[in-house]
């Protein structure tokens, strides 16, 4: 039936029209924001599950760059370290040559200053980001770990620390006091005996007995910075694996949570 007032076929057109432009509109705030649930109108049941995971991967990647900072500060120190063993091991060779008859102490203690010298140097170069982790004070340094979402929903950061021991047989190389570097203290300061510490040692006129003692000092120290070597790569592997084990609990815990935030969907 045709009627002067109301064009029914006029009507109809209109009507499907406003239903293809609706879905533009939807179809086109997909594509623009990148999500299928991008507002509570949405699905409020999804929405609620999809802000928290977004919410959550924001904060896994700030975890992610923090342990980038603090793997860096754990690596400068383990190369540092590492560095500091090989001195002290060419340091040992020196003692060995001293000990044979007719050898000029006074020159082996030449290249012994040298290497001194060197050990002085890496303890100096080994900061990052403000922080040296081989020269500092008894205290305690930390890196994140892990981002943890538990059971309760409640959420925390997971530090690991690493405390400073600057006595002969600790894990920094020297100490530290009001910012400079103190030669007094660490595993290389730390004088022991009469044939004084590693760092401070002058063989020049030392006897055959007091250039063993300071062989048994050098190895002890060696032992000290090998253990503290030993600290710093766990330390590394350890945030490593513990950032692996956390995210797949957090996955876990995602995927359990959506399961039981979808089956609420059908209960009556």
């Amino acid at each position: 039936m045709t009627s002067i007032n109301t064009n029914n076929a006029a009507m109809a057109a209109l009507q499907t029209l406003r239903g293809i432009n609706q879905g533009l509109q939807e179809t086109q705030a997909h594509v623009s924001s990148g999500y299928r649930v991008g507002k509570a109108s949405d699905n409020a049941a999804y929405w609620s599950i999809a802000t928290t995971m977004r919410s959550d991967n924001k904060a896994l990647s700030a975890v992610s760059d923090a342990l980038g900072l603090g793997a860096a500060k754990v690596d400068t120190a383990y190369s540092a370290m590492d560095s500091a063993i090989d001195v002290v091991g060419d340091i040992k060779a020196k003692l060995v040559a001293a000990t044979e008859n007719g050898v000029d102490k006074a020159k082996v203690q030449e290249e012994i200053s040298q290497l001194q010298q060197q050990l002085m140097s890496i303890a100096q170069s080994a900061s990052f980001s403000g922080e040296n982790w081989v020269a500092g004070a008894d205290g305690t340094k930390n890196v994140v770990s892990s981002f943890v979402r538990d059971g309760s929903n409640a959420v925390s950061v997971v530090m690991t620390d690493y405390i400073l021991d600057d006595s002969s047989t600790g894990n920094v190389l020297f100490g530290m006091s009001g910012g400079s570097v103190e030669t007094s203290t660490g595993i290389l300061g730390t004088s022991n005996g009469a044939t004084g510490s590693v760092y401070a040692m002058d063989i020049t006129n030392f006897t055959l007995g007091q250039i063993q003692s300071a062989l048994t000092n050098v190895e002890s120290a060696l032992k000290a910075m090998t253990s503290a070597g030993a600290q710093l790569g766990s330390i590394s592997k350890l945030s490593a694996l513990q950032t692996q084990q956390q995210l797949a609990v957090q996955s876990l815990s995602i995927a359990n949570s959506s399961s039981q935030t979808i089956l609420t969907l059908f209960r009556g």
